[in-house]
């Protein structure tokens, strides 16, 4: 499913206008952004957490020329399942 059938998706399940569905969606995915950007976290009650890790600096091998680089250290956004979506996915 890409966003454009998430959009389709939420349209019919709630009855809105593709538009209107579409404008809710980006709404949704906006704030989950905005939130994490502000260092906090984002908890959805039943389907999961979304949150921040910091991963170091690190050691990698060039695939081409096999020589060692430096990837710098970051930040990445992680997502972990609540008990019901691991349920509903685990039958």
């Amino acid at each position: 499913m890409n966003k454009g059938d998430l959009i389709d998706a939420v349209a019919k399940a709630t009855g809105l206008t593709k538009a209107a569905a579409g404008e809710a969606v980006e709404a949704v995915f906006g704030n989950i952004s905005d939130t994490l950007k502000a260092g906090k976290e984002v908890r959805l009650l039943g389907f999961g957490t979304f949150s921040l890790s910091k991963r170091p600096a690190r050691t990698g091998l060039n695939p081409r020329t096999k020589e060692p680089i430096t990837i710098k250290a970051g930040t990445v956004a992680r997502f972990k399942a609540g008990a019901q979506l691991k349920a509903a996915v685990n039958g």
